[in-house]
């Protein structure tokens, strides 16, 4: 892994020489990350054309060996009490004659950023304007590899679920079981907070889990995520609670089990990010269902839980091979409820097998 880190060490390094900069500072947690394999709170990477350095809060102990177990392949700078990261990084910049610095204007407030310009008075500053967010997304193997785990903890943790007694117990306690059981399966945490929603809260998107409990005949819908390694993926099911559906349950399942396979199967390299969303969208719309303001499909996920690409209706940029998307299309029935069927796939090419579907639990409409 530290070698697939220098590569995208190097890549960025390429970036910069395009852009006329000596170097970067990058103090986004997600982008520390990406770049060097380890994101301790609050470090900051320099970035040289001969050199990486991890600048490293004083808070943060060592091993028992005396050193500190991040990157250990970088030069490391540990601060002193109460300096931030960022301005000793910058500092470090001054000393090794740094003439034109790129840092992260988006990630830095105002009071670090002017702290920065302050400590290195000679060097001037540019905007790294989301470089390493670009870099980050096409995904490699690696990060693959991550994704595909984190999706089997989810899937595990909501399969587990699904096999419990769920009449009686409240959205909160749901969530929170959920939770609880993607840690105990290795991840290092959910990748967002869960939302379960029963009866006429179903099929909302985002909604904040009550104390509401589950009824017989109720809708259930779960979207949650696992975190590995820092990763992220995202999935959501709904189903029917203790009975047989009725029929406007079992219509709207379907319509919306049709959308989001639509979404899915629009996914390639080189299509543009609204065709999912268009393909979705077309058929609910069919059936009068309009969403206003209309809801994106979807959204790239990695790192960090929304990342690009976008996938909704004004995303004209074209998809990429390797890139790691949501499909969420749903309905939500005022006073009834609703669906939602959320996937995470990675954009692969038709030789490839088209793009593979990382969250596999099923979509059926299932009697729980």
């Amino acid at each position: 892994m530290s070698d697939a880190h220098a590569v995208r060490r190097e890549r960025l390094r390429e970036h910069c020489s395009t852009a006329g900069v000596d170097a970067a500072l990058i103090s986004s947690p997600a982008n520390v990350r990406y770049l060097t394999g380890c994101a301790p709170c609050g470090a900051t990477l320099l970035l040289t054309r001969d050199r990486a350095l991890l600048a490293l809060p004083a808070d943060l102990p060592p091993d028992d060996t005396g050193e500190h177990p991040y990157a250990v392949e970088l030069a490391h700078l540990v601060t002193a009490p109460d300096e931030d990261t960022a301005t000793a990084a910058a500092a470090a910049a001054a000393r090794l004659r740094v003439r034109d610095l790129a840092v992260e204007e988006g990630d830095l407030t105002v009071t670090r950023h002017r702290a920065i310009t302050a400590l290195a008075p000679g060097i001037r500053l540019a905007d790294l304007d989301g470089a390493v967010e670009r870099l980050r997304v096409v995904k490699d193997e690696y990060e693959i590899a991550d994704l595909r785990i984190a999706a089997e903890i989810a899937d595990q943790a909501l399969g587990e679920l699904l096999e419990s007694i769920l009449v009686g117990r409240t959205e909160r306690h749901l969530a929170m079981e959920l939770e609880r059981r993607m840690i105990d399966h290795g991840a290092d945490g959910a990748a967002f907070p869960v939302s379960v929603a029963t009866g006429t809260h179903s099929g909302r998107a985002n909604h904040l889990p009550t104390d509401r409990r589950v009824e017989e005949g109720d809708f259930l819908t779960v979207a949650l995520g696992a975190r590995y390694r820092g990763y992220a993926v995202c999935a959501t099911r709904t189903f029917v609670i203790g009975a047989a559906p009725a029929a406007w349950q079992v219509e709207l399942h379907r319509l919306v089990f049709e959308a989001q396979r639509a979404g899915r199967e629009a996914l390639g390299p080189g299509v543009p990010g609204n065709a999912p969303d268009r393909a979705a969208r077309d058929i609910l719309q069919a059936a009068g269902h309009v969403e206003n303001p209309p809801r994106p499909l979807g959204h790239g996920v990695g790192l960090e839980v929304r990342e690009a690409p976008g996938l909704g209706p004004a995303d004209m940029g074209k998809l990429d091979n390797r890139v790691p998307v949501t499909v969420g299309p749903g309905v939500h029935l005022p006073g009834r409820g609703g669906v939602r069927i959320e996937d995470t796939l990675v954009v692969r090419p038709p030789e490839e097998g088209g793009p593979e579907l990382l969250t596999i639990t099923t979509k059926e409409l299932l009697a729980l």
